[in-house]
């Protein structure tokens, strides 16, 4: 019987009150599974109002359920706060409604329904799974909202519920991480430090680890887990015969975002002649002047957020795209499947995660000899396309603000400032103890940090006071514009870097302000950024191999003001004249080797159409 057909009977016999709830249940599920979740919503609606049924409540949560895969928020809430009323202790809709109650944007009302779970329901074996379900949604939002200490507290009553969780507990590490909780891989009950370093995400693993191996082995995790297996491939790998390469950019990080920030002079400055540029995001709209720009630089620009990643990947092949651009990796936001169904004959990562993607489908990072050695390519999955002098783009048109007084800066006026505004979850024990070392053997200096959370301000202010320094010494700067953030390197002394995680996009910001920066290079890509500018700005003198090394450098450095002063006006004349800063060049360099990596591809057969 043809579907509308085989609909019209049921809504009858719901109608008259001769469909039993098991056929609900199964004509129901059977219209959904073929796609028609519209019309099995109209088969529960039409029960609900024709039959009474002591399972009500489970035909109201269905039908929210239906509504809310549709995109009925409104709908959906009613179904599911109809559930709520005919049984008040019926966990499941109140878990749905919170995440209906998030996505309408009233984030305290789902978090109040998800704590009445943890409240109310039991945490036998019927009722554990929802309360865990409870403690994740609420863990999940309140990192958001930068609860972080609140967060981790969630989220390990869910982990001591149930141990066996990677995704919970990867979550767990990160925000320990971004508190500066140390050590991060703490005690958990139930819980092995060998189970919290596998489920270390690829991100989380760059702070935590030099080894390139276990950067590999996170990203590879990530891969066998995440990603989405045999997808059909939309490319064959070969060229097309347009008259010019069309290169696409993709990321959620198109807006005030360090990716932009470096990016976005790259896409304004491509030749138009032989390039065209497209753009395809899911980012936020934050009305920045950086995303301004970057759609502006665009010659077509397409917002993908509510296609799925088969659909876009779709939409970039319907261009027939030459070379896809990757921005993203694994980090926040990434859609990684989008590259899994091959939309483009050449893919290629840059700049969104400073380590091997492990996505097998993409082909290509952008790198340079320094980033990362020919010894060490074999523990990255993609080739590395080597530019000819650095691998990090500029922007040459970034403004910075006037230079500020130390006192607007809760500087004391006098005394050497040592200065590191990396996000905190960069941050590490051993290194932030050689920073303390560095304040007591400098006397009236301090070290000035980003204000990033006020869980890491306390407990760096608690590990200083350990330490013998007083807190004080310690100054916390809070996010301003970029132009007020850029203006900050006016005024400090030093940048000291961390490890091994280094700066990437700061420390780009911190040379192009003239300010001497000291870095710890080690074997993996992320702990080899800030050297990888320094060797083109011909400064190795500031990289270091150990930490001792490192200490030794930038106390050196910190009793030589003179010094200081020496590289600052070297930094002014790299920043005028040297390959550092060359956008230019570094766009015709990477031109260059796009057009003849797409030039070694076979040509796309010509069609002929039959007379």
């Amino acid at each position: 019987m043809p579907v509308v057909e085989q609909f019209a009977s049921n809504v009858m016999l719901a109608w008259n009150g001769k469909l039993t709830f098991p056929e609900l249940i199964s004509r129901a599920s059977e219209l959904q599974a073929e796609g028609f979740v519209e019309l099995a919503a109209v088969l529960y609606q039409t029960w609900l109002a024709r039959v009474e049924s002591p399972f009500a409540h489970a035909v109201q949560f269905n039908l929210g359920v239906a509504l809310a895969s549709v995109n009925d928020l409104a709908g959906a809430e009613a179904a599911y706060r109809n559930a709520m009323a005919i049984v008040q202790n019926f966990p499941q809709p109140r878990l749905n409604l919170g995440l209906i109650l998030e996505r309408r944007g009233k984030v305290n009302d789902a978090l109040t329904e998800w704590k009445w779970i943890v409240g109310n329901c039991p945490r036998d074996e019927a009722g554990r799974p929802m309360v865990q379900l409870a403690l994740n949604h609420i863990g999940r939002v309140l990192e958001v909202k930068k609860q972080l200490p609140e967060s981790e507290s969630h989220l390990t009553q869910s982990l001591l519920l149930e141990p066996d969780q990677p995704d919970v507990l990867h979550h767990w590490v990160f925000l320990r991480q971004k508190q500066c909780a140390w050590p991060v891989y703490t005690e958990l009950a139930g819980v092995s430090k060998e189970a919290m370093r596998e489920a270390t995400s690829a991100l989380s693993m760059l702070s935590l680890s030099d080894d390139p191996f276990d950067q590999l082995h996170a990203a590879e995790l990530f891969v066998e887990t995440k990603l989405a297996k045999n997808l059909p491939r939309l490319t064959n790998g070969f060229r097309y015969r347009h008259s010019k390469l069309r290169i696409a950019y993709c990321s959620s990080d198109f807006c005030l975002h360090p990716v932009s920030l470096l990016t976005v002079q790259l896409f304004e400055l491509h030749n138009r002649d032989a390039f065209e540029v497209y753009g395809f995001c899911w980012s936020p709209e934050d009305g920045s002047t950086t995303r301004q720009r970057v759609k502006a630089a665009m010659d077509r620009f397409y917002t993908i957020h509510q296609l799925s990643d088969e659909a876009a990947a779709q939409l970039i092949r319907s261009h027939e795209i030459d070379i896809l651009v990757d921005l993203q990796g694994q980090t926040s936001g990434a859609r990684a499947n989008i590259l899994g169904y091959r939309p483009a004959p050449l893919q290629i990562t840059y700049l969104g995660l400073p380590a091997t993607t492990g996505f097998p489908t993409i082909d290509y990072v952008i790198a340079d000899e320094f980033l990362i050695p020919r010894s060490e390519t074999r523990f990255y999955s993609e080739k590395p396309l080597y530019m000819p002098s650095v691998y990090q783009v500029s922007d040459r048109n970034r403004v910075s603000g006037p230079r500020p007084t130390r006192a607007s800066c809760a500087l004391p006026e006098k005394g050497f400032v040592f200065c590191s505004f990396n996000n905190s979850y960069k941050y590490t024990p051993e290194v932030f103890a050689v920073w303390l070392t560095l304040l007591q053997q400098v006397p009236g200096s301090v070290l000035w940090l980003l204000a990033d959370n006020p869980s890491a301000e306390k407990n760096l202010r608690q590990v200083a006071e350990s330490h013998g320094v007083l807190s004080d010494r310690l100054v916390f700067a809070t996010r301003v514009s970029l132009e007020s953030y850029l203006a900050r390197y006016l005024i400090a002394d030093l940048f000291l870097d961390t490890f091994p995680f280094n700066a990437g996009t700061t420390a780009n910001d911190c040379l192009w302000m003239g300010c001497p920066l000291v870095t710890y290079a080690g074997r993996s890509f992320g702990s080899r950024m800030a050297g990888a500018l320094l060797t083109v700005a011909g400064l190795p003198e500031l990289i270091t191999y150990n930490l001792a090394d490192y200490a030794a450098l930038a106390l050196d450095l910190a009793k030589d003001p003179a010094r200081c002063v020496a590289l600052r006006d070297k930094l002014a004349a790299v920043r005028e004249n040297g390959a550092l800063f060359d956008t230019p060049q570094f766009v015709r360099d990477l031109e260059q080797r796009l057009q003849a990596l797409v030039a070694d591809l076979p040509l796309a057969p010509l069609v002929v159409s039959a007379p």
